[in-house]
C-alpha cells in the first residue's frame, strides 16, 4: 500500500478502479417503484374499497426474474420457491404467518438460504403493477393468472367488501383479536400508482410510521450503561425521542445510527410530534 501511495500514477489507477466498482455495485441495485399506503380515518367511504388483512410480513417485489425488497436488495430465495413465477411483475409480501415477523426476517435475509426454513414461507400477492386497469379488474386477473401457475408458494391475498366505517371497525376488532396486525384498503376504481396515495390505506388499532435514528440517549436507573431512548427524525424533519418498546437486548445493541425504525403512536401533539411513540422494529427492508 505504501508503494502505491508513493506513486501518483498507481494511486490514480486504484482510485479509478474503485469508482468504477462503486458505480457497478450501485447499478446492480434498482429500487422498485411501489404504491405506498396512507392511514385510514373515519369519513372515508369504505364501500369504495376492497378490504384485506394487513400481513406482518416483508414487502417484496417480483420483477419477472427475481424477488426484491423495497430498497432493491435481492432475496436469496431457493430456485424451487420461485419456480413457475411469472415473467411479469408482482407486488406483495413474503409471509410466514401471524406474529412471526422476526422469524421471517431471519429466514429471508440470509444470503445462503436454508431450504427447510423457506418451505414455510409464502409470497402473498396483492398487485399487478404493470396492469393499467382498475384494482377490481387487476384483482380478478391476478386470481385467474396465479391459479393457472399452480405454485403452492405463490398465493393471492383474499380481498372482500364492507359497507361502512362501523363494519370496518367490527372487522378490525375481529382480525386483531385473532392475531392479525390490521387491515388494508385498496380503492376499487384506482390504477396502480407508484407513490404514497389514498388509494391504498392501512387500518390499525394504532398509528405507525417510520423515522431515522440520529442519536442514542443514555439510560438511567435499571437502564444505566444501556441505551435509554433513540433520538429520531421523520422525513418532514420532526425530531423526538422513542424510549419504550425495547427489550433489554435491543437496549444493549440498539438499531444503528442512520437506520430506519418503525414506531407506533397515538395521534399527534399540537406541534405535530407523535404521542406516546413506542418502538416496533427496524424497518423490514433487507439492509445487508
Amino acid at each position: 500500500m505504501d508503494a502505491i501511495c508513493k506513486s501518483p500514477r498507481k494511486l490514480s489507477i486504484v482510485l479509478v478502479i474503485f469508482v468504477l466498482l462503486s458505480f457497478s455495485a450501485q447499478a446492480d441495485t434498482v429500487t422498485p417503484a411501489l404504491t405506498l399506503a396512507k392511514i385510514y380515518h373515519e369519513g372515508i367511504d369504505v364501500s369504495q374499497y376492497w378490504v384485506s388483512e394487513k400481513l406482518d410480513g416483508v414487502r417484496a417485489y417480483w420483477d419477472g426474474e427475481k424477488l426484491m425488497s423495497r430498497e432493491g436488495n435481492v432475496f436469496a430465495a431457493p430456485e424451487w420457491f420461485i419456480e413457475n413465477f411469472p415473467a411479469y411483475p408482482l407486488d406483495g409480501e413474503l409471509w410466514l404467518g401471524r406474529n412471526q415477523f422476526e422469524q421471517l426476517v431471519s429466514i429471508v435475509r440470509k444470503q445462503m438460504p436454508v431450504e427447510s426454513e423457506w418451505r414455510n414461507v409464502r409470497y402473498m400477492v396483492f398487485e399487478l403493477p404493470d396492469e393499467t386497469d382498475t384494482f377490481t379488474k387487476r384483482y380478478s386477473l391476478l386470481k385467474q393468472r396465479l391459479t393457472q401457475l399452480n405454485n403452492p408458494y405463490l398465493n393471492v391475498i383474499k380481498q372482500y367488501r364492507l359497507k361502512d366505517h362501523a363494519a370496518l371497525m367490527k372487522n378490525l376488532e375481529e382480525v386483531v383479536q385473532a392475531g392479525a396486525e390490521g387491515l388494508m384498503l385498496h380503492r376499487a376504481d384506482a390504477p396502480y400508482q407508484t407513490t404514497r396515495t389514498d388509494d391504498l390505506l392501512k387500518v390499525k388499532p394504532y398509528f405507525d410510521a417510520e423515522a431515522r435514528v440520529i442519536a442514542y440517549l443514555p439510560g438511567k436507573g435499571k437502564y444505566r450503561n444501556m441505551m435509554g431512548a433513540l433520538l429520531v427524525e421523520t422525513e418532514e424533519g420532526k425530531r423526538f425521542k422513542i424510549g419504550t418498546g425495547f427489550s433489554d437486548a435491543e437496549r444493549e445493541n440498539p438499531p444503528p445510527i442512520g437506520s430506519v425504525v418503525t414506531y407506533k403512536y397515538h395521534g399527534l401533539t399540537r406541534k405535530g410530534v407523535p404521542r406516546f411513540a413506542s418502538f416496533l422494529r427496524v424497518r423490514n427492508d433487507i439492509q445487508e
